[in-house]
């Protein structure tokens, strides 16, 4: 399994990585777009969706016409709504639960969740755009909390944090993660020569109280992204959302932190650059 894990890995870091060196677009922008199909497919098959492979090409073809042929338009609405979904509809579910299968409220739920994803995908592009660096210094949030959350969970976890949903998750983990993203996002922030990063921008314009805030909001994001995908797989019986990567699962099981997180720093990052 972990030989399995690793080699799926180097693949992918052989494919992405010289892309991101390059600031090749096109070439970028075709990846981003394979797997955008791959997690809508895995999407519709959550949430039982009948002829999950069609739906997916409909909403890939969508994502391709925003992607190629309007040139990004303002995307400050599409982000705005991602993030109110976020605070009202999908955060409130991991204490409300979710709708059955077969009702309307479900569908309606894969709606809004498909275009949560959306959301995440347009702004992968929109960070890229500014820089492939810039890009990854707001999804290395999401990874270094996650990463943090992991090994403090591991050493110090005992008050459970979502049992019915998640049981491996911890309070003791959640909040290791949240101060690992603090301590590394400041020495990210105080780097000289590194280049312009989400953190420096964050910095620079709001100072250490804006800087702890928003890192917190986004660390809060990434843990709910993550347990509402894993109730979404509890209520349909799949221990990940595909095999489409060998020793990781699905592509939704790989960005289920980042769908939250990605609308709303690409949102800050406007704000950022308001005069």
């Amino acid at each position: 399994m972990l030989k399995t894990r690793v080699i799926t890995a180097l693949i992918l870091l052989a494919i992405l990585l010289p892309i991101l060196y390059f600031d090749y677009f096109p070439a970028f922008a075709m990846v981003v777009l394979v797997f955008f199909a791959a997690g809508a497919w895995e999407c519709f098959r959550l949430f039982k969706s009948p002829r999950p492979a069609v739906w997916a090409v409909l909403w890939t073809l969508a994502f391709c016409v925003i992607l190629f042929f309007s040139g990004l338009p303002s995307v400050r609405p599409l982000y705005v709504l991602c993030v109110v979904l976020w605070a009202i509809r999908f955060a409130p579910a991991l204490a409300l639960g979710l709708p059955r299968a077969e009702v309307f409220a479900n569908r309606l739920l894969n709606g809004t969740y498909m275009l949560s994803i959306l959301g995440c995908f347009v702004a992968i592009v929109d960070l890229f755009q500014r820089s492939p660096l810039y890009l990854l210094s707001v999804m290395a949030v999401v990874w270094v909390a996650d990463i943090g959350a992991y090994f403090a969970g591991k050493g110090f976890g005992r008050h459970k944090l979502a049992p019915s949903i998640s049981p491996g998750k911890s309070w003791e983990g959640a909040i290791g993660g949240w101060l690992a993203v603090l301590v590394i996002s400041a020495a990210v922030a105080m780097s000289v020569g590194l280049g312009e990063t989400f953190e420096l921008r964050l910095y620079s314009r709001w100072g250490w109280l804006g800087f702890v805030g928003v890192l917190t909001v986004m660390v809060v994001a990434s843990v709910v992204g993550d347990l509402f995908e894993s109730q979404l797989k509890r209520r349909a019986g799949m221990k990940d959302s595909s095999n489409l990567l060998p020793g990781h699962g699905g592509v939704l099981d790989r960005i289920d932190a980042l769908i939250p997180v990605l609308p709303l720093a690409a949102l800050i990052d406007l704000w950022l650059a308001a005069p």
